[in-house]
């Protein structure tokens, strides 16, 4: 890897030399401008507006530009002479744990190689220092005519730098936030967490740029004179009007498309719809009872026996009219008698009971009206 800035570590009295390098690269697809009518390139020209006539890169300097629009020249050997500590040097100014780094303060991140044999060994000094205690290293350096902040942390057995922006360089969040009042309920938070417990982890090292895998296709396709690959449509989203029913749906497809088979896929949709199924249950428990069919059975059974027992009284009526109303009487007085003798008194309670609701004691009338034939 080539540096792009030589200078040296200040660990105190300790000075480090080192070399920076780039700790990452882009990987994007970069496009030119051409002319569509004959694809000819269009470029730009660095065109001087005073003489209207094209400059060679030697003659270019920098100028800053006034609030009046005056130009100020401002030269190498000016930049040269600021009082600057940091021109060569990644100063460290602190070491504080790395949780107090707001991650909205990382930039650029940076290799810290040692240069040459003599900075092996108070390289391998700050790197461990770094490793025993927890901490990251927040430091000053120059870079491309600004100073700027960086924070050094412990990458394998390598240091790397993250640049960091200083903190007036970060916006406070003012009005990002929903301005109204809203309330999550318990069941909300209940399927965000097994949305997220769905999902899980993932190793980094398999998500790749699938964006920029289909435009190389595309590329390789137009170069060799063929028709680009079709894209696949993805599904349009749709409206979300229902926050649980749209959380429900996130979980199952996750665990559809985590789970892979189709049986997992159906057992995990039956835990999503946990909740719809006991309000359904709940509502349908007073139809499946069989209390009511019973006591519908009981009432049907019961008139039967009432339109029983007054058939059974009438046949008896009109069979007993024949006979003559002397012995029907002495018949009646006699089996009177002969139950209250044998029974008491409580016996004629229930015997003016039974006489009125037939219904309720079938067993005894059936007797006295044998008797009373």
């Amino acid at each position: 890897m080539r540096s792009i800035w030589n200078g040296a570590i200040s660990f105190g009295l300790v000075s480090i030399p080192i070399k920076l390098v780039n700790a990452t690269e882009s990987h994007a697809v970069s496009f030119r401008q051409i002319h569509t009518e004959d694809g000819g390139r269009i470029r730009y020209r660095k065109v001087c507006e005073l003489e209207d006539r094209e400059v060679a890169q030697d003659e270019i300097g920098k100028a800053y530009e006034d609030a009046d629009g005056s130009m100020i020249p401002i030269t190498d050997e000016d930049l040269s002479h600021l009082p600057i500590p940091t021109a060569r040097t990644i100063e460290i100014v602190a070491f504080v744990p790395e949780e107090r780094i707001d991650p909205l303060q990382m930039g650029s991140a940076y290799y810290l190689a040692a240069s040459g044999a003599p900075a092996a060994k108070p390289y391998t000094l700050l790197r461990e220092a770094l490793k025993r205690s927890n901490r990251v290293a927040i430091a000053k350096f120059a870079l491309r005519g600004r100073e700027r902040l960086g924070m050094l942390r412990v990458v394998g057995d390598a240091i790397a730098m993250h640049g960091l922006l200083w903190p007036d360089e970060v916006r406070a969040p003012e009005n990002v936030a929903p301005d109204t009042g809203v309330t999550v309920r318990d069941q909300e938070l209940d399927l965000a967490d097994a949305l997220m417990d769905t999902l899980g982890e993932i190793d980094l090292d398999d998500l790749h740029d699938e964006y920029r895998e289909a435009l190389e296709e595309v590329i390789a396709a137009k170069a060799a004179g063929e028709a680009p690959p079709e894209t696949r449509e993805a599904a349009a989203p749709g409206k979300v009007l229902d926050l649980m029913a749209a959380l429900e749906s996130s979980v199952r497809a996750a665990r559809e498309s985590r789970g892979g088979g189709e049986g997992a896929g159906a057992a995990e949709e039956a835990e999503v719809r946990t909740l719809p199924q006991r309000r359904t249950s709940s509502r349908q428990t007073p139809k499946e009872t069989g209390g009511k069919k019973s006591t519908s059975t009981a009432a049907k059974k019961t008139a039967a026996t009432k339109a029983t027992a007054s058939g059974a009284g009438k046949a008896t009526a009109k069979s007993a009219r024949p006979a003559k109303k002397t012995a029907a009487k002495g018949a009646a007085k006699e089996t009177a008698g002969k139950e209250t003798a044998g029974k008491g008194a409580p016996a004629r309670s229930t015997a003016r009971s039974s006489a009125k609701n037939p219904a309720k004691n079938p067993a005894k009338k059936t007797p006295s009206r044998k008797r009373s034939a």
